[in-house]
C-alpha cells in the first residue's frame, strides 16, 4: 500500500515549503488548498523535481460539506496517509467587534473545526494501521492572549492544547502527535511586512527544514528559532496582565497598513 503525507494549506507559504521538504526526502504527497490552479502547478513542479507522486484536491476547509466529500474520496481510494500536516489557517486583525462575523466564523471553521475533524478521521485510520504521525500548526500566538488578533490567537491556543492532549491519548496506539509554533515567517502576509527584512525572521524554507528534522525526533512542541523559544518562556512565566498588555502593544505596532 502506497503511503502519503497529506498537507493542508499547501499551495503557498509554510505549507508549500513543508511539501517541498518532504518531497525532497522522497515522500509521496496529497496536497490540499482552495486554489486548484496553484495546487496543480505545485504538484507538477514537485513531481518533476523529485520524482514523487503528488496528488492534490482543491477544498475549502471552511465548508464542512466540502470536507465530507473529500474524506469520503480518501476512504474510497484506500490511500494510506501516515503523516497528516494541518497547516491551513486563516488570520484576522483588528478590533473584534468591528470584524465581519462570517470571516471570523470561517477562521474558527478552518483553524479549529476542520483541523480537529481531520485529526479525528485520519487519526482513526492511522490507529487501525498501527501508527502514523500528525503535525498541527499553531503559532507563537498560542502562548498568550492576542489583543487585536483575539480570535486568531485563541484558535491557535486551542491547537496547542488540543495537540498536546491528543499526543498523550494516542501514545499507546502508535500515532505520534506534534505541534508547530512558528513565529513570524517571511511571506506575503501583510501583518509581518515590516518584519520581513529582519534577519531574525525565518523563511518558510528554514522553518520547514527545522520542522522535518524535529518530526524525525518526535518532538512534542516544535518552536523554530532560539529567539522564539525564549519568547515562549517569557509568555509562560510573566504575569498574565503584563503578557496581554505587551502582546497588545506589539500587535498594534505591527498592524497592517
Amino acid at each position: 500500500m502506497t503511503r502519503y503525507a497529506m498537507i493542508t494549506g499547501a499551495s503557498r507559504g509554510l505549507g508549500l515549503a513543508l511539501a517541498e521538504a518532504l518531497a525532497r526526502r522522497g515522500r509521496n504527497l496529497i496536497l490540499v488548498a482552495r486554489q486548484r490552479d496553484a495546487l496543480e502547478a505545485v504538484a507538477s513542479e514537485l513531481t518533476q523535481r523529485f520524482g514523487v507522486e503528488v496528488l492534490f484536491r482543491a477544498c475549502d476547509l471552511s465548508e464542512p460539506l466540502r470536507i465530507s466529500g473529500f474524506l469520503l474520496e480518501l476512504e474510497e481510494s484506500d490511500r494510506h496517509i501516515d503523516l497528516l500536516i494541518n497547516c491551513a489557517g486563516l488570520r484576522s486583525y483588528g478590533h473584534f467587534l468591528a470584524q465581519d462575523w462570517m470571516q471570523e466564523q470561517d477562521l474558527i471553521e478552518v483553524n479549529i473545526l476542520a483541523l480537529a475533524r481531520l485529526c479525528h478521521v485520519i487519526g482513526n485510520a492511522m490507529a487501525v494501521h498501527g501508527g502514523g504521525q500528525i503535525l498541527n500548526v499553531a503559532s507563537l500566538a498560542a502562548f498568550q492572549p492576542g489583543p487585536w488578533m483575539s480570535n486568531y490567537a485563541a484558535s491557535k491556543a486551542y491547537v496547542l492544547s488540543f495537540s498536546e492532549g491528543l499526543r498523550e491519548e494516542l501514545r499507546q496506539s502508535g500515532v505520534k502527535v506534534s505541534v508547530l509554533c512558528p513565529g513570524p515567517v517571511r511571506s506575503a502576509q501583510r501583518l509581518i511586512e515590516r518584519l520581513a527584512s529582519s534577519q531574525r525572521v525565518l523563511s518558510p524554507e528554514e522553518v520547514a527544514l527545522y520542522t522535518v528534522r524535529a518530526l524525525a525526533r518526535n518532538r512534542a512542541v516544535i518552536v523554530p528559532g532560539r529567539r522564539n523559544r525564549l519568547l515562549t518562556y517569557g509568555a509562560r512565566l510573566g504575569s498574565r496582565w503584563l503578557v496581554r498588555k505587551v502582546a497588545g502593544a506589539i500587535n498594534l505596532a505591527y498592524r497592517p497598513r
